[in-house]
């Protein structure tokens, strides 16, 4: 099948070896087949040089607090790993400790101390080390706060402090501190999150310290609210079996609106500048009128991400960040098998030598010659 609409994407999406199935009750071609030896008399080696030229980022949408970009030619582990690193790897600060002074609202001590905890700041980590357990808090690894709000009522007997908001916590500068963030006072980046209610007479008074952490160890660390992917989708129209003009409005309802264009004859044809807006409902194979006239598929390498940033970063720099923690990733392993080759050849000039063989489990005994 090919596509009856004149193209707004590249001629190398309609490769059919890059395209996953989408049928009414499975999917297909899930795995990619581009792999050495799987063509005859093709060779699909690894390349630098390919994935540089297939290799693409193009940022579709972004706002003050979320993006949408196309990462285009990696496999779906490369993309998956970028994923997982967003959400879970690139570090961000969060209040950790929170030392009660006195609290007589309804709230529980726990309770406050978890939310306070999700409060999203806008403190840039770069600017602090990580604090490891034992650790003594310093300028460099802790950022301090006082939270200190009594609610009474004035002469007119209105309510004062009736909420307990995000805006209220109040950065204490510690050591160079003040000299290092300038004019950039640490805060919530949402000053209206509630956090307690009050009534006259009850005080709420709190020392938090903010320390840097990742994702995996707790989510308040984490510095996305989602970061989502999804492949590109596409649908091909059969030319051979076009759908009936009768049928043409009831073919074009079981997309996403403005994925499907119909013509004043009824002849329909996909809208490619509106086809990323399809969400493969698979609406159109529950009719039997339009059997054989489409074919649902989704692009493999063609991953649409979804970001929304919660924390100091701008949502246009949350990418490159997990691309730096990728890369740094990869130069720990980088190091470990270089000393692990290393070993084998101190182990190849006679130094230790293996015994006879591997024993029933596979393991060797490494023995001094």
């Amino acid at each position: 099948m090919a596509s009856s609409s004149s193209s707004h994407l590249p001629p190398s999406a309609y490769n059919p070896r890059r395209h996953v199935g989408v049928h009414a009750e499975r999917i297909s071609d899930v795995a990619s087949t581009e792999f050495p030896g799987h063509y005859p008399g093709e060779d699909h080696s690894w390349s630098l040089a390919r994935f540089k030229e297939n290799l693409k980022v193009s940022v579709k949408r972004l706002s003050q607090r979320s993006i949408e970009f196309d990462l285009v030619g990696v496999d779906a582990s490369i993309a998956n790993a970028f994923r997982r690193i967003l959400i879970a790897e690139v570090p961000s600060i969060a209040i950790e400790d929170v030392f009660v002074w006195n609290n007589t609202s309804v709230i529980h001590d726990e309770v406050l101390a978890q939310r306070l905890g999700l409060i999203p700041l806008n403190v840039d980590p770069a600017l602090f080390e990580f604090r490891l357990p034992g650790d003594i808090p310093y300028d460099r690894n802790t950022l301090v706060f006082q939270l200190d709000v009594e609610c009474s009522r004035n002469r007119k007997g209105e309510i004062v402090n009736e909420y307990v908001k995000s805006g209220d916590l109040k950065w204490v500068p510690q050591g160079e501190q003040e000299s290092v963030f300038g004019d950039v006072v640490p805060a919530a980046t949402n000053k209206d999150i509630v956090l307690a209610k009050l009534r006259p007479g009850q005080v709420i008074n709190m020392e938090l310290h903010a320390i840097k952490g990742v994702g995996k160890e707790h989510a308040k660390w984490s510095p996305v609210a989602t970061a989502t992917y999804r492949l590109h989708p596409l649908i091909l129209l059969n030319p051979s079996k076009p759908v009936p003009p009768q049928f043409a409005q009831k073919f074009a309802s079981c997309f996403s609106p403005g994925v499907i264009k119909v013509s004043p004859d009824g002849q329909v044809s996909v809208d490619e500048r509106h086809l990323r807006k399809e969400t493969m409902s698979r609406e159109v194979l529950r009719h039997k009128e339009f059997e054989g006239c489409v074919e649902l598929k989704r692009i493999r390498d063609w991953f649409i991400f979804s970001v929304e940033s919660e924390g100091p970063y701008t949502p246009e720099s949350l990418f490159p960040e997990s691309i730096k923690v990728m890369r740094s990733k990869i130069a720990s392993i980088r190091s470990a098998a270089e000393a692990l080759l290393a070993d084998s050849q101190d182990l190849g000039s006679g130094a230790v030598t293996a015994a006879a063989g591997p024993d029933a489990d596979g393991d060797v005994e490494m023995v001094s010659s």
